[in-house]
């Protein structure tokens, strides 16, 4: 006779394992595997499961009291620190100093002196120092003097960057100028204006647009000629070695962004041959 018989349907098997793939498979529904330990209830889980639904746990298991995970003998009483009344703390939480009532209050909260020497950053606050430039009497923070220069304001600031940078403090000084450009500077100046129509060679930028002559830039520097034993400075004024350039496209030629080779390739002249010795 068989030992198990299905509970929906009465079909007798062998095995219960026979009788879980008939349920599953006919009934579309797993049979029991455990029963709950509050309830009685059977129901099937894959896991180990005490209890069939969550109502069933938290019936069973208590969070309260010495229950809790977290109990820690429950709560203490102590005495206010402010108004002397007694109330009850949880020893995990802060040290009971102060009763509901008077933290509600918050008269006790007075926040610590954060100004002047009660500052934690305190460094004998301000100093009273000179402008270097116009000699204004100024205030700043000990962190505010790097020790180099005092300044004011902006227009002092840019005063003592003109002084500051001109000449030997200017970062590409090479040693000043080599003083009067001397005989035959005028002649090829007015000559290399001639050439060129009066315009920068770069940009067009003319002498009606600038309200005055271009410049006239010299593509080797006269100091090389200067500092050449075989070379003279009278030798840096020629039409090879000169261009017309527009103020802007001076300051880009003076500081090396535009090529020799460009220059004077824009202003359609040969490089001669002291432009060639000078440049090697």
């Amino acid at each position: 006779m068989p030992d198990h018989e299905c509970p929906t349907c009465g079909a007798p098997f062998d095995s219960r394992r026979g009788l879980g793939v008939h349920h599953s498979k006919a009934h579309d529904e797993r049979l029991p595997n455990r029963t709950c330990d509050e309830c009685g209830t059977a129901f099937y889980c894959e896991y180990s499961k005490r209890y069939c639904s969550d109502d069933c746990r938290e019936t069973a298991v208590s969070q309260t009291g010495s229950d809790n995970p977290n109990f820690r003998g429950g709560k203490q009483e102590t005495d206010c620190d402010i108004c002397g009344a007694s109330f009850d703390y949880y020893p995990s939480e802060k040290e009971g100093l102060y009763c509901p009532e008077c933290v509600e209050t918050a008269a006790w909260r007075n926040p610590p002196e954060q100004s002047g020497a009660d500052h934690h950053s305190w460094q004998g606050g301000t100093l009273t120092l000179s402008c270097d430039v116009c000699d204004a009497r100024v205030e700043r923070y000990p962190s505010q003097v790097t020790g180099e220069v005092t300044l004011c304001s902006r227009e002092c600031h840019a005063e003592w960057l003109s002084d500051a940078f001109t000449g030997e403090g200017h970062p590409n000084w090479r040693g000043g100028d080599v003083g009067d450009y001397g005989p035959g500077w005028r002649e090829v100046r007015e000559r290399a204006l001639e050439r060129d129509d009066h315009a920068c060679v770069l940009c067009g930028t003319d002498a009606d647009d600038l309200g005055r002559n271009p410049d006239v830039h010299h593509v080797v520097p006269v100091r090389l000629f200067a500092e050449l034993p075989v070379l003279t400075v009278r030798d840096a004024h020629t039409l090879e070695n000169v261009v017309t350039l527009c103020p802007a496209c001076h300051r880009r030629a003076e500081f090396g962004y535009v090529s020799r080779a460009e220059l004077c390739w824009r202003a359609g002249i040969d490089r001669g041959p002291a432009v060639r010795a000078s440049v090697g």
